[in-house]
């Protein structure tokens, strides 16, 4: 807003597709400011200098009432006359040309009402509450949303809580963002009389902030001519690059992708298809990036083809039939049609290769998908009508339909709310600015399912850590693990789209995060809310168990060597003893084996040792269980770290009757801890009912005989 410059940084020469493509002539705003001020608008009558803006208006919502855009023009009018650019042209210019921009993408009437009246009350003595008098709550909130916060009051800190304030407002209406994104690219086109370093300075914020916004909401119109714009300031050299490399393919003699384009309508043609083929030039970015990613550019790689159809099926005819007929490069193929992007996007994306080496990408979606491609949020018309006030778009369709998933509230997307969550906790507005700036760069989206068949979206390269406080918030402080896939993993681990993700949570209260939880957050909220609690707590507690110790209930403890059971031998005069590798208990299948010194070594029939010592050719020695059902075992548990597990545990242990002979733990790796004990039972048919015990306790994932590696005897 308050744009303060001319000369249009105009993003190059226009390509021989570009003048295939159908759109209005850019306006002569200068123009339109002198009409301003030249015709008074008359009561009741339109003003000559809104009616580029209503004819597109009309376009696109041929029934709408007119007559607020014409008391907000007057409004405006009146109230910036006087005012001047820094070029020198009427201010009410502005307001006129972003207005302009959201009709020509098919803006409802009270986006295009607020949009003419964005600055009155930032720049004029028109108020808020004038606004809601004059044109009703709606366009008053909209006017406030992007209404800046003023430097005497807030300081250095004005830019960054103004951003605060529209985001806030934007949770609640995404038509605040729609009217900043424009009025930001319109202010872009105009930089050319400000200052390199001032330039420069508005380049990085609209890069590092607008453009992603705009790209989440998916309003590409407005996405790749911010792009372009900021490319030409902050990257002159490689822009005059790209701009010649785009003037030359435009001097060709032939043009490739228009052969293709004509190979492409007379196979859907002959198939019967009704199917309208253009060529969409890529713009200035999109051209330096593939120029980039492929060195020498070949004349179909300064375009891609545009397939329109009518219904949903009728874009994977096309699909069948260009696959059919033409050469496909099947690794180009995407379908965000069944996998629709976040942003509302959907179309199919497939590639054709000629004989010659020219590969033409193609892009198949129909009229309607076209529509919000290229206009995101905007295309939805007014989101907040109720069903039997939706608006439709110039033929007829209702706009917004075909929404699913996290896209069924595209009003509230769910990047939206994350942030909006996140920045509540930002403790000062520099966090606030630096994390925005840092959150918007992830620009990929995965979704991720929760047991009882929710969803989470959350950014590409998210791990565990982050699903846990996505869902619980600050209460993921007690998450001590997760399962994905049903397998357990680490809370370290990264998350792929479409997995299954179930969170355990401990019951402790004493449960809280660790400092390493940090190097795997990748999002705010995470990463805040981790940060928020270690600062409140300066000397968190220690590692949960102590490294590689051992303990014993009492000095006087037995031997960890396990004792003899009643084993029945098929060797009068054998000496028993039970292999310390499986610790075979009743009523294991066991097998016996014959070594030095008269002893009978006892194993668990599957036990590796056993297989070893058959293998090396020990003679094989009947063995049974006999009547004494006392018996000792090795347990190993597998759990996450905690304070007072190991103190847990052994209160499990001791109140099935079960006696430690013996325990070891070893460091913690991830919060995730190993322990092993030897225990005597009174009774070896109890086993069982101990592994359970053990595994009730909060922390405690996985319970299990032991399976030592052991020389052979």
């Amino acid at each position: 807003m308050s744009a303060e410059a001319t000369n249009p940084a105009t993003p190059g020469p226009t390509t021989p597709g570009a003048q295939r493509r159908r759109s209005r002539p850019r306006i002569d705003l200068r123009r339109l400011g002198r009409a301003a001020l030249l015709g008074p608008a008359v009561r009741g009558r339109l003003p000559d200098a809104i009616g580029h803006v209503v004819e597109a208006h009309r376009a696109y919502h041929p029934d709408a009432d007119l007559d607020p855009l014409r008391r907000a023009y007057v409004l405006a009018e009146s109230s910036h006359r006087g005012q001047m650019r820094k070029s020198g042209e009427p201010y009410i210019t502005h307001p006129l040309a972003v207005t302009l921009i959201l009709a020509e993408l098919g803006a409802e009437t009270t986006t295009l009402t607020a949009s003419l009246l964005h600055d009155t009350v930032e720049d004029t003595e028109v108020t808020l509450d004038q606004v809601r008098e004059e044109f009703g709550e709606e366009v008053r909130y909209l006017v406030d949303g992007v209404t800046k916060l003023e430097k005497v009051d807030y300081g250095a800190a004005a830019e960054p809580e103004t951003f605060r304030k529209m985001l806030v407002a934007t949770g609640s209406d995404v038509r605040v963002m729609s009217i900043k994104l424009a009025d930001r690219l319109h202010n872009m086109r105009t930089l050319g009389v400000m200052r390199p370093e001032k330039q420069a300075r508005i380049a990085k914020v609209t890069r590092d902030v607008l453009i992603p916004l705009a790209e989440r909401l998916g309003v590409q119109a407005l996405k790749t001519e911010l792009e372009d714009l900021v490319f030409a300031i902050l990257h002159p050299e490689e822009y005059a690059h790209t701009r010649e490399l785009i003037v030359n393919n435009a001097s060709r003699a032939d043009d490739p992708l228009e052969e293709i384009a004509e190979e492409v309508r007379v196979v859907l043609r002959e198939a019967g298809l009704q199917a309208e083929v253009l060529i969409r030039p890529r713009h200035f970015v999109s051209v330096h990036r593939v120029s980039r990613k492929r060195g020498e550019m070949r004349g179909s790689d300064f375009g891609r083809l545009l397939v329109l159809v009518n219904e949903d099926a009728d874009c994977y005819g096309v699909l069948g039939e260009l696959h059919t007929c033409l050469t496909p490069v099947v690794s180009e193929f995407k379908d965000f049609i069944a996998v629709p992007k976040f942003n509302l996007y959907q179309s199919l994306h497939t590639a054709v290769a000629r004989t010659d080496g020219q590969v033409a990408e193609v892009l198949i979606r129909t009229h309607q998908m076209h529509k919000v491609a290229e206009a995101g949020v905007i295309a939805l018309g007014n989101p907040y009508a109720p069903p039997s006030e939706e608006q439709t778009d110039g033929d007829g369709t209702r706009v917004g339909d075909a929404v699913d998933g996290e896209r069924a509230d595209p009003t509230r997307p769910g990047w939206l709310s994350r942030l909006l969550d996140w920045q509540e906790a930002a403790p000062d507005p520099d966090t606030f600015w630096s994390t925005l700036r840092e959150d918007l760069a992830q620009d990929r989206e995965i979704t991720v399912y929760r047991p009882d068949g929710g969803t989470l979206g959350l950014p590409a390269g998210a791990s565990c850590v982050d699903a846990a406080y996505a869902q619980y918030g600050e209460d993921a402080h007690a998450c001590i693990g997760a399962r994905v896939n049903g397998r357990l993993v680490r809370l370290s681990t990264v998350l792929s789209d479409g997995d299954t993700v179930q969170l355990l949570m401990g019951q402790d209260a004493a449960s809280e995060p660790s400092r390493e939880w940090l190097e795997h957050a990748h999002t705010p909220v995470a990463r805040i809310a981790i940060t928020r609690w270690l600062a409140a707590h300066p000397s968190p507690a220690t590692p949960p168990e102590a490294p590689a110790t051992t303990r014993r209930p009492s000095a006087d403890a037995p031997a960890a060597r396990p004792a003899a059971a009643d084993v029945v031998v098929d060797q009068p005069g054998a000496t028993v003893r039970l292999a310390g590798c499986c610790t075979p208990v009743p009523p294991d299948d066991i097998t016996g084996f014959a070594v030095r010194g008269g002893v009978v070594t006892v194993h668990r029939a599957e036990c590796a040792g056993a297989t070893r010592m058959k293998d090396l050719g020990r003679t094989e020695v009947g063995v049974r269980w006999g009547d004494t059902s006392e018996c000792r075992v090795t347990l190993f548990v597998e759990s996450f770290g905690r304070p007072h597990l190991l103190a847990d545990l052994t209160e499990a242990i001791a109140l099935e009757g079960v006696d430690i002979v013996s325990a070891t733990v070893e460091p913690p790796s991830q919060q995730r801890v190993r322990h092993t004990y030897t225990l005597q039972l009174p009774d070896a048919a109890h086993l069982p009912v101990l592994m359970r015990a053990m595994r009730n306790v909060p922390g405690v994932f996985d319970v299990g005989r032991a399976q030592h590696q052991t020389t052979t005897p």
